[in-house]
């Protein structure tokens, strides 16, 4: 959400404006997420946040946008599961044809709530495969419950060919990413970053191809690490993990897509074969259509043999 969006939606409805970052727990931050879906009222209000997602994340380069969400969040205030949904998609779709981006959801079940809503939430995904729906995460608290509550339901969906992406190794350590790739078998890990604590899950990420969803800034703002130049991705991408870049959530984290790039090359002093291998593995990971996979992946190399043609070059270099 936009901050002049949540400003409106406060006014409107009288509330106080919820204060965003910094917190003192992710208690707190969660606690400000919930406040903030407080202010989301009508059908009209989920649109206009959908509308601008798009529209702010297509402004940052994105080809292909893919938020986690979790329907039943707006169910009491906007209907069924199905109509908040399907709102949600051709909002989404709609604004992403108009700018020439491509719209997919993961469906995100909660650690914080009984396992059986993760089964009837990854049925409902599955029916909603191939039709916007691309794949099925697991949020929340890492400590409320191991993934063997949620095998069924990762089950369920991983036979209706819905990409596994859990969330793990955010403020639990190694183990929690570990427990998750034995039970769960994920495509990719939202965070993940913890996994360089433990080298042999580092090579055991890499040899299977599972890709880490980073965010910096929000695993700064957090606490996950004390300082941004800390950041393990440096370390993550040495080790041949693939990794991507995401900005979580750009209100409550006061970042955006490009600002996480821009923070990678400037705090982290990626370069720029570094800065595209993100990239590709952002798309091509992905739940996006092969050929808007084909043709981002293709531009990513574009631009990069076009950094590296306008390269300055050493003195050794003209001289030969």
């Amino acid at each position: 959400m936009r901050p002049a969006t949540l400003a409106d939606l406060a006014r409107t409805y009288g509330q106080p404006i919820p204060q965003t970052a910094p917190y003192d727990s992710f208690d707190q931050f969660q606690n400000c997420y919930r406040e903030i879906v407080k202010l989301i009222r009508t059908r009209s209000d989920l649109q206009r946040l959908v509308r601008e997602v798009v529209e702010d994340a297509a402004a940052s380069g994105a080809v292909w946008i893919e938020p986690h969400f979790t329907p039943t969040t707006y169910t009491p205030a906007l209907g069924s599961t199905e109509e908040v949904l399907d709102l949600v998609l051709e909002t989404g779709t709609s604004t992403g044809t108009h700018l020439g981006v491509g719209f997919g959801l993961v469906l995100g079940a909660s650690r914080n709530r009984d396992p059986h809503h993760a089964i009837a939430l990854a049925r409902f995904a599955a029916d909603y495969a191939g039709r916007g729906v691309v794949a099925f995460g697991l949020t929340g608290d890492e400590t409320a419950a191991p993934p063997e509550a949620f095998e069924k339901a990762f089950t369920i969906a991983r036979e209706a060919n819905l990409i596994i992406t859990p969330h793990a190794g955010e403020f639990a350590g190694a183990s929690s990413i570990q427990n998750a790739v034995d039970v769960l078998s994920p495509d990719r890990i939202a965070h993940g970053v913890r996994a360089v604590e433990h080298p042999p899950l580092m090579k055991r990420l890499a040899d299977e191809g599972t890709a880490l969803d980073v965010c910096l800034t929000s695993n700064h703002v957090l606490g996950v690490v004390k300082h941004l130049d800390e950041h393990p991705l440096p370390r993550l991408l040495d080790a041949g993990v693939l990794c991507s870049l995401g900005s979580d959530d750009p209100l409550l984290f006061e970042t955006s897509l490009l600002t996480e790039y821009q923070n990678a090359r400037a705090q982290l002093s990626l370069t720029d074969p570094q800065l595209a291998a993100l990239a590709r593995t952002s798309i091509c990971a992905s739940g996006a259509p092969d050929e808007l996979i084909t043709s981002a992946a293709a531009g990513v190399t574009t631009w990069l043999e076009t950094r590296i043609s306008h390269a300055p070059r050493t003195e050794h270099e003209t001289a030969y």
